[in-house]
């Protein structure tokens, strides 16, 4: 198991928890998906996770080993990799400037970088094609195509990935799950929380549900499937 949240209780003030009790578990080399209504705590459980919040209660363990309390930029260190929701490229640093960014913490192991790069032209290739030109004048799809490869250039194992299609076009979103998929395919662990319910379920292994801040359902993704209907009538 990749990564285990237990108990996991935490809010942006002490006063006010966001999550209450949460566990979760994403095993080695599959999908598991977090879904729920607006305001269940999904980003914030991948929040707490990579240490932007610091739990009051619960612990967070990845390979067994607690990573509670862990700050940010130690995680990459850790191998655990975290695509945020939203836009975080340098649209006017070229392509390959802006994954060198996220080979920052083996920049000075320039034969590591080396093969950094390697590997992630030959699992985008069209990041290679593109690799001088500015990163603005990317496709959307294109965009987070280079955010999701920008975050494997220290060779994570565990990948946290928030709202992966939002804000793209209809037909960018299925060039973004298809990536996924591929990540999937090369035995990454993701754990991905998403609003695109279907989308999500199609690549997921397994899935939780949120609501309200604490569980609400989970099983294997077959669990799922034909009662995915009822459960989002849950949130309405």
């Amino acid at each position: 198991m990749a990564l285990e949240v237990r108990n996991l209780v935490v809010g942006y003030t002490r006063e006010v928890p966001i999550l209450r009790g949460v566990e979760l578990t994403a095993r080695d080399g599959l999908v598991t998906v977090v879904i729920g209504p607006n305001g269940a705590g999904k980003s914030t459980l991948l929040r707490a996770i990579y240490g932007y919040l610091r739990p009051s209660e619960g612990d967070i363990l990845h390979d067994g080993r607690s990573i509670r309390g862990l700050s940010p930029h130690r995680m990459l260190e850790e191998g655990i990799g975290l695509l945020l929701q939203g836009r975080s490229i340098f649209p006017a640093m070229t392509v390959e400037e802006n994954l060198e960014l996220g080979g920052w913490i083996i920049r000075r192991d320039r034969a590591r970088l080396r093969r950094a790069f390697e590997e992630v032209y030959a699992r985008f290739p069209v990041l290679r094609e593109r690799r001088h030109d500015p990163a603005g004048a990317l496709s959307g799809g294109q965009q987070r195509m280079l955010e999701l490869a920008r975050i494997t250039m220290t060779g994570p194992r565990t990948l946290l990935l928030d709202e992966p299609s939002v804000g793209l076009m209809p037909r960018l979103v299925d060039e973004v799950y298809d990536e996924i998929s591929k990540l999937k395919g090369e035995k990454f662990t993701i754990l991905m929380v998403d609003q695109n319910v279907k989308k999500a379920i199609e690549i997921a292994d397994f899935v939780y549900v949120l609501n309200l801040g604490e569980n609400s359902h989970q099983g294997p993704v077959e669990e799922f499937r034909h009662r995915l209907e009822d459960i989002v009538r849950e949130w309405l």
